[in-house]
């Protein structure tokens, strides 16, 4: 079985899974990482009996690494995998893809470049019942989705953004709950939506005064299908309560996934409370198909670790893509997609106006709309 040499780049909470993930892969030798604090990668590649690079550089050309994930936090991401990119790796990237249309663009740019493999990281893709409804919107069997909604009440406490200490602020995290939390449904929505025309949002922080960016966000938006969205995103909700998208068709059918339930897991700190399920399907002759599904994911969902299991399907994915020289499933244009609808809520908010896609970097210091 061909392998390929694999390392990750930043060593912080959310890393571990990624580890775990290339450790259990038969596609993948787990060799390498690199933290800027060379002491924290040498903790790290103990633990996982790898070895600590003392530069991005030095992992390709004395470890003979092919391949790396980037779990630094969000601002970031563009400096390490432009670096990666550069020195021949292929590169996938934890979401978001940045934190900013300009690095998004760096980061495209370089993997192009250099002729590397672009991926980002958005597991919740690989969840059957997210699965379900991609299948079922391409399958045609609730006709053009024409309404789609999301709707994530999660709850962040003081402790949570005390445990590191770019948490919580716009030069370290590059923003709050639109940039940290909301991006896994903000995919699916336009995953299953498709492109987006037009996003008019606002953004606020309502309940957390000891850090500096939002803890909610609205928006509504119209597809370029002529369809529209709901974007309702919150960190101010204690407890948590859910994660949800909803589709509906113009056959009147509609489906939807809760991808989250009760306290949203935090990488490296909590684990997964409770299984994703269908809680909406109303699709002709199939609905009493739910109750049957739920049982199912929720046995498959005992069976599993969930907290590695679909990090390891889309790492298996981008490891395969490299093998068999294709795209991954979930490409850096895709993450893009993401950053855009965010840097459009944000824009949006600032200029009191519908912001039109496609949308470029702005050469502006109030970081697309979050300085005000």
């Amino acid at each position: 079985m061909e392998r390929v040499k694999t390392g990750i780049i930043g060593c912080g909470k959310g890393a571990h899974l990624h580890a775990q993930a290339l450790k259990n892969l038969p596609t993948s030798l787990f060799t390498a990482v690199y933290n800027r604090t060379f002491n924290k990668a040498e903790a790290f590649a103990e633990q996982y009996g790898v070895k600590a690079y003392a530069s991005i550089e030095e992992m390709a050309s004395k470890g003979g690494v092919e391949a790396v994930i980037i779990c630094t936090p969000h601002p970031a991401h563009a400096e390490t995998a432009v670096q990666a990119a550069q020195a021949g790796m292929h590169v996938l990237v934890e979401k978001p893809l940045a934190s900013s249309l300009a690095d998004c663009d760096a980061i495209i740019e370089a993997a192009k470049a250099n002729g590397v493999k672009l991926g980002t990281i958005c597991q919740r893709r690989f969840y059957p019942p997210s699965l379900r409804i991609k299948q079922a919107i391409d399958a045609g069997k609730i006709g053009k989705p024409v309404l789609g909604m999301v709707t994530m009440l999660g709850w962040r406490d003081e402790a949570y953004y005390r445990s590191d200490p770019w948490r919580g602020s716009w030069a370290g995290e590059g923003g709050g709950v639109l940039v940290n939390q909301a991006p896994h449904q903000l995919d699916l929505l336009q995953w299953y939506m498709g492109p987006v025309e037009e996003v008019f949002g606002y953004w606020a922080n309502l309940n957390h005064p000891y850090i500096e960016v939002e803890d909610t966000a609205v928006a509504v938006i119209r597809f370029k299908n002529g369809g529209f969205g709901n974007i309702v995103v919150s960190n101010s909700q204690n407890p948590a309560l859910y994660g949800k998208v909803h589709i509906h068709g113009e056959n009147g059918a509609s489906v939807g996934v809760q991808t989250d339930g009760g306290a949203m897991f935090i990488a490296g700190m909590s684990s997964i409370t409770e299984p994703p399920f269908n809680d909406l399907w109303t699709i002709k002759g199939e609905e009493a198909l739910r109750e049957e599904w739920k049982r199912e994911d929720a046995e498959f969902f005992k069976k599993i670790d969930p907290m590695v299991y679909f990090h390891e399907r889309q790492i298996e994915d981008f490891i395969e893509a490299i093998i068999n020289d294709r795209q991954p499933l979930i490409d850096g244009e895709e993450g893009r997609k993401t950053v855009e609808i965010f840097t459009a809520i944000y824009r949006s908010n600032r200029d009191r106006r519908p912001i039109k896609f496609p949308l470029e970097p702005e050469n502006r210091p109030d970081f697309d709309g979050r300085l005000l």
